[in-house]
């Protein structure tokens, strides 16, 4: 294992700093590296939290700032954050209108935002759950939260900045969450810092069809095929799963997990965007890039979220965050 690091005991600390630092003009670090916080708040706004473990940046401290998140609490490497991180980061950035939290649907950090919301006041929660691939892992009850969180941050997070309130902001993400699905293909496993090793063995010839952001199984390990191939096995899952909700607009995201160059995840795109139009589907907002990555891991996923003018508004709204700028 080759890593740019000097201790696996600090690689998480030491990373926050550097990246702390880089956006010092519009983020904070918060006491003992607990959370991550827009430098300056807006009074009277719905502060919006997330979290989890580290290694899926730049979720989710790429996307704290204006138009997204007020804080995001970062665990250690694919590790869920721990209580006490989100209750101290909603008491740094609730200013008086309410906290969401915005939970990806895995166990622990279900677990460890219900308890935090227990223990503050002021709290509701959107739980994401846009992955198609399987049902229930290893790490959740019911469907795993992945990119499709990226599009519930945005959209709720301009909601958020328009003063809408707390109820109608938890109505708004489960809205979004509902019409959004996903599904990924690993080419080659992720390597923990600690662990030192691959977190899976795969063959030069296989991937791994419907990889969870962790590298926890799919729903096969298969034959590698071509990028087309790839695409129309999780279009067609992904149409399937949303039925009759796939016509009309939508917004197309196509997710690197870490060690996929720009011109395969465009690639991609391409394969999708030809196979959505086919099935009816209008692609009038894009995202391709390496959003919600899993360390080095080499493969991609597909998001597709439908929208409405309103939806369409929100993601549009302008954006400034480490990770996605625009419109500002």
């Amino acid at each position: 294992m080759k890593k740019l690091i000097n201790s696996v005991d600090t690689v998480l600390t030491e990373s926050l700093d550097g990246f702390a630092a880089a956006h010092a003009d519009i983020l904070a670090l918060g006491g003992g590296h607990k959370f991550i916080r827009r430098r300056s708040l807006k009074p009277g706004k719905v502060a919006l939290i997330s979290g989890g473990g580290s290694g899926h940046e730049p979720l989710h401290g790429g996307f704290v700032g204006h138009g997204m998140l007020d804080a995001a609490c970062p665990g250690q490497v694919s590790t869920s954050p721990t209580p006490d991180q989100m209750v101290e980061a909603a008491a740094e950035v609730d200013t008086g209108a309410g906290c969401l939290f915005i939970v990806k649907n895995y166990e622990g950090d279900v677990m460890n935002f219900d308890m935090a919301a227990e223990m503050s006041e002021g709290i509701m929660q959107v739980v994401t759950n846009d992955d198609v691939a399987v049902e229930d892992s290893l790490y959740t009850t019911g469907r795993r939260g992945v990119a499709g969180t990226l599009v519930v941050e945005k959209i709720v997070g301009a909601a958020a900045e328009e003063g809408r309130g707390l109820a109608e902001l938890k109505a708004l993400g489960d809205r979004v969450n509902a019409a959004t699905r996903s599904m990924g293909v690993a080419l080659t496993s992720c390597t923990v810092p600690a662990a030192g090793r691959p977190t899976f063995d795969i063959g030069d010839n296989e991937m791994e069809f419907g990889v969870g952001i962790h590298g926890e199984p799919g729903r096969r390990r298969d034959a590698l095929k071509s990028a087309d191939e790839i695409a129309d096995e999780i279009c067609a899952a992904i149409a399937g799963d949303l039925g009759m909700r796939v016509n009309g607009n939508a917004l197309l995201f196509v997710n690197g997990f870490g060690g996929t160059p720009s011109m395969e995840l465009y690639l991609m795109y391409n394969s999708a965007r030809k196979l959505f139009e086919k099935r009816g589907v209008t692609i009038v907002r894009s995202l391709v890039g390496s959003y919600v990555t899993s360390l080095d891991m080499a493969g991609c996923s597909i998001t597709l979220s439908i929208l409405d003018d309103e939806t369409a508004r929100l993601w549009n709204a302008p954006v400034h965050t480490a990770a996605l700028r625009w419109g500002m």
